[in-house]
């Protein structure tokens, strides 16, 4: 496939990149141009994605087959708040809008922000554990709140252009060799995990899920869980939860050390499981991919 891929030079993004440009001819899309040229099978443009005239121009000349839009500011607390949900809101409108206009389907990130556990004054228990995609979405910060409005978005797009857009909502990325919540001072402190209830993804798993929206026979608009396997704690989440927050949900079913986060969903329609624990990536030794 022709695949348009923007934020293809941030943290995960050039994962993306790096596994797309095997396979298909890959155009990325970002703020700035790479240093030192980037990958020689991969074409560069630079464009400020909020501005939604470059954005049409640049897709309906390339005419993709697929974009995946992974450009955000990607946490809360680094811009401010308004500049922030101006920036992912304003760029997601400009991408899905163009590519629905010339037909092209969307895999976008979205995020288990939407949920608005994370970044709560005072983190809430979800409604029920596991938590699936149909729970409530209740942010309230920017950056959440920017994602539901981007998955929004995508749902109108869908609807209007007839094109399947899939929002995958990653809890915390970790890379193979580098896994933060598998560090001494996160593992020794409860609540240094609590805001997302020790859930990680290892970012080889994103890009397998990436792949599988990009292949999956579905229609409209589909919103997808992407966690690890565990929790980052290898505790029962049960007992994680009672001790921490005295209490767990009614309707709670899970087994072990599970994540808090479903993924039958993405299992069922994308044909996706996450293959990577921290028990082995933690400590893998897997270079990163290098733009």
């Amino acid at each position: 496939m022709d695949i348009v891929v923007t934020g293809g030079r941030g943290a995960s993004g050039r994962w993306i990149v790096d596994r797309l440009a095997g396979d298909h001819a890959v155009t990325c899309i970002d703020q700035e141009l790479p240093e030192q040229g980037g990958y020689p099978d991969v074409e560069y443009l630079a464009m400020d994605l909020t501005d939604a005239g470059s954005v049409f121009d640049a897709l309906t000349t390339l005419n993709p087959d697929a974009v995946v839009h992974w450009a955000a500011i990607p946490v809360a607390g680094t811009h401010a708040g308004v500049a922030l949900y101006r920036n992912n809101t304003l760029a997601a409108h400009a991408v899905l809008s163009a590519a629905g206009r010339i037909g092209t389907r969307v895999v976008q990130a979205s995020s288990d922000g939407t949920y608005g556990f994370f970044f709560a004054e005072e983190t809430p228990l979800p409604d029920h554990v596991p938590v699936r995609e149909s729970h409530p979405l209740r942010p309230e910060d920017p950056y959440g709140l920017s994602k539901v409005v981007t998955e929004e978005i995508g749902k109108t797009v869908a609807w209007r252009d007839g094109v399947p857009v899939a929002s995958l909502r990653p809890t915390w990325i970790q890379e193979p060799g580098g896994y933060p919540c598998r560090d001494e001072a996160y593992v020794s402190d409860l609540s240094a995990g609590a805001g997302n209830f020790w859930s990680y993804v290892d970012v080889r798993d994103v890009v397998d899920m990436v792949e599988a929206a990009l292949d999956a026979d579905f229609e409209g608009h589909e919103a997808f869980n992407c966690a690890g396997p565990d929790n980052a704690l290898g505790e029962p989440l049960v007992e994680l939860l009672r001790e921490f927050y005295g209490e767990v949900p009614d309707n709670c079913a899970v087994d072990g050390d599970d994540s808090v986060y479903s993924t039958a969903k993405a299992e069922e329609l994308l044909g996706w499981t996450s293959d990577h624990s921290w028990r082995e990536a933690a400590d893998e030794a897997v270079p990163a991919p290098e733009m």
